[in-house]
């Protein structure tokens, strides 16, 4: 996967390995999630919950201005029930599909505050 992350104010990119576009507007932000893998990853945010990708999919999570200590990432060798409970080898996030907490380690992420400190937005990948 690739991350990409672009801002309309000020036209930046970032691509490593994760698949994410980042659209910010003051109100609020935009990610897409694209999974470049030849394989299933099951992509997890917090907030945003959680969703499996096949190769070429993607997911769009919306999130509001003033979000801090946000995270995105990918987990592989998952498997989960028809109710959402299961496992993932990697990033797992509390048995859950739709992740409430973050990501158990080892896991490559994606961490994120938006309009903090004089209305700057912040990222660690």
């Amino acid at each position: 996967m690739t991350i990409t992350i672009k801002t309309l104010s000020n036209i930046s990119y970032l691509a490593v390995a994760l698949g994410l576009t980042f659209a910010a507007i003051t109100q609020a932000a935009r990610f897409d999630v694209t999974n470049r893998c030849r394989y299933i990853v099951w992509a997890a945010a917090v907030p945003g919950g959680g969703r499996q990708l096949n190769s070429g999919q993607s997911w769009a999570i919306n999130v509001a201005a003033g979000t801090k200590g946000a995270r995105i990432w990918a987990r592989t060798g998952c498997s989960f029930d028809g109710s959402g409970h299961g496992r993932c080898q990697t990033g797992d996030c509390g048995g859950l599909l739709q992740c409430q907490a973050y990501g158990a380690p080892p896991n490559t992420l994606a961490e994120y505050a938006l309009n903090q400190f004089i209305n700057l937005d912040f990222f660690d990948i």
